[in-house]
């Protein structure tokens, strides 16, 4: 059961300082300029959708979903590119609620089904997305990669 104060809103600009916290906790420090650069392209993409966790007044975590179409059958896939709940709200079932919120929004946008990436190490994460029926898959399916940069 989720928190009482607990409530899931879209990120805004405000957010920029909190959500560098939360970035530098899941592994990716930023300064609060870059977050502001990338919530230029996060923040007016009909494709994608910031979902932030609202603990009493402050960000305690944000999902990052992305909407792509499929070619090979009619729909669309989702993709949970990032999730982070900050290190002392962890346990009050705030990742469970992102989640869920994030399904919940790429069925409406018409999502056939939804895929996480997690690095290895966090075990922790990866017991949350089994609880909501993720199935690791790396065992029958390659992900390959290339920096473009």
């Amino acid at each position: 059961m989720s928190h009482p104060l607990l409530h899931l809103r879209r990120i805004t600009r405000r957010d920029a300082p909190r959500l560098a916290v939360l970035l530098g906790q899941l592994g990716y420090p930023a300064e609060d300029s870059a977050v502001n650069e990338r919530l230029d392209y996060w923040l007016n993409d009909p494709t994608s959708a910031l979902i932030g966790a609202d603990m009493g007044g402050e960000l305690a975590g944000v999902a990052a979903l992305h909407v792509s179409p499929l070619l090979e059958v009619t729909g669309k896939w989702a993709r949970l590119v990032a999730l982070v709940v900050d290190e002392q709200h962890r346990g009050k079932s705030i990742g469970r609620c992102l989640v869920e919120a994030a399904e919940s929004r790429a069925r409406e946008l018409g999502c056939l089904r939804m895929e996480v990436t997690s690095s290895r190490k966090r075990e922790r994460a990866h017991r949350l997305y089994r609880q909501h029926g993720y199935e690791d898959v790396c065992e029958r399916s390659a992900r390959f990669m290339k920096l473009l940069r």
